[in-house]
């Protein structure tokens, strides 16, 4: 008798966007003339750039050429890309990598939810809350979390990041945390980390022995030079530290499907007798087995981003969405909200006015403006009472919808 992996029966009963997407479905249903303008779920508009086009076509053509064909590749990426990956993502900051600590993968959503394969299923996690609903989830499917009981689960180091403390979460007292997932800039507040409140991270994390889960996937966005780009700025994290990064959002990548992964070969994990692993191998065995590498297109796609031409275009773009945002942190107060990020990332964090719970502003919002915002719950108990809106709509749609959003509020 086969039998199912009961953690996955523990998995709440659907992913927060799913959830969305059925409530807005069903709207749509009942009122099927109505413009629905999705301000929510943070899938990307913009065309992909004339040089990241360029480079697929040249790949398309490569590939029906049977000198220029390829097959599998190496399931850790193309020497050609981590190279480039390696010149304009890191030596500009003064930091040091080795190509095969490089590994390249389909997007950060994986990597992020597939890493903690390589921990026990014992560690003790902590995660800032609100949190992106991956972290959270790929635990529970592996039995790491405890059971979920008064909107959290038991067995997980919950970081509140509110506007009560500045977005700043306090470092875990009592018992010491196993594994920390930090994302910035953050999905879903938009809030920055400084290198001071980073380096207290890394510094945390040395001496209690922990490891740092690293989601940089929104670092192109960051605006004031002074907020690290990547956490292996500040000494001491290439012995405690994964990150993972994304051309998701950088270049619109969504639909391409391409980022990376940073294992430093000194990261290392304890077994029950002492002895330390090094994370760098583990990951390299564990996508050799289960990974069989991303697209030769893609990352020929991905390269192209760091050409000189790429990086106006993809420059461009990321201007677009900073103006969205821009736009949307005016008009939201100037109607008096209380908003938050905007400024380093692509989401704009708003808390709901007179204490009204994050579903009731999402169905008020969707059935008065007929705008789709992202109710704060859905990523942790720290987000009732705030909504997430993404910057990554055409002008024209968020232009309209903010109108909408003036309107309604009158």
């Amino acid at each position: 008798m086969a039998l199912v992996n009961t953690h996955f029966l523990n998995l709440q009963a659907n992913y927060l966007f799913a959830d969305i997407a059925k409530k807005v479905n069903a709207f749509k249903v009942m009122h099927p003339k109505a413009d629905v303008i999705s301000l929510g779920i943070g899938d990307v508009t913009q065309p992909l750039c004339p040089a990241v086009i360029e480079a697929m076509h040249k790949a398309v053509d490569e590939m029906a050429t049977a000198d220029g064909f390829r097959g599998y590749g190496p399931e850790q990426g193309y020497d050609f890309l981590r190279e480039a990956i390696l010149k304009n993502d890191f030596q500009p900051r003064g930091v040091r990598l080795s190509i095969d600590e490089v590994f390249i993968n389909d997007g950060a959503k994986s990597d992020t939810g597939n890493f903690q394969e390589l921990l026990h299923w014992d560690n003790f996690i902590g995660v800032t809350d609100p949190v992106y609903p991956v972290y959270i989830d790929s635990n529970v499917m592996i039995g790491r979390c405890g059971t979920f009981r008064d909107g959290r689960w038991t067995n997980v180091c919950y970081l509140p990041t509110t506007a009560e403390n500045g977005f700043v979460p306090a470092l875990p007292e009592g018992r010491p945390v196993d594994v920390i997932y930090l994302c910035y800039p953050n999905n879903p507040t938009g809030t920055v980390i400084t290198k001071q409140e980073l380096r207290r991270w890394v510094n945390y994390a040395l001496k209690n022995d922990a490891l740092i889960l690293y989601d940089a996937a929104y670092q192109a966005y960051i605006q004031d030079p002074d907020i690290p780009r990547s956490i292996y700025e500040i000494r001491g994290a290439r012995k405690c530290a994964v990150e993972f990064r994304s051309f998701s959002k950088t270049a619109g990548f969504t639909g391409v499907r391409c980022g990376y992964t940073v294992v430093p070969k000194d990261v290392t994990v304890a077994n029950f007798e002492g002895e330390r692993i090094p994370l760098n191998q583990l990951w390299l065995r564990r996508q050799c087995t289960k990974f069989n590498g991303t697209s030769y297109i893609s990352q020929r796609a991905a390269e192209a981003i760091f050409s000189p031409e790429g990086k106006e275009q993809v420059s461009a773009t990321i201007g677009y969405y900073m103006q969205n945002a821009r736009n949307m942190l005016q008009t939201l107060r100037s109607l008096g909200y209380e908003c938050y990020g905007g400024e380093n990332a692509p989401y704009v964090w708003m808390r709901t006015p007179d204490g009204m719970s994050s579903w009731s502003f999402f169905e008020a919002l969707l059935y008065g403006a007929n705008v789709v915002c992202t109710p704060g719950v859905g990523f942790g108990p720290s987000g009732e009472g705030y909504v997430r809106f993404t910057a990554f709509g055409t002008h024209e749609k968020t232009d309209e919808a903010l109108r909408r959003i003036q309107s309604w509020n009158k």
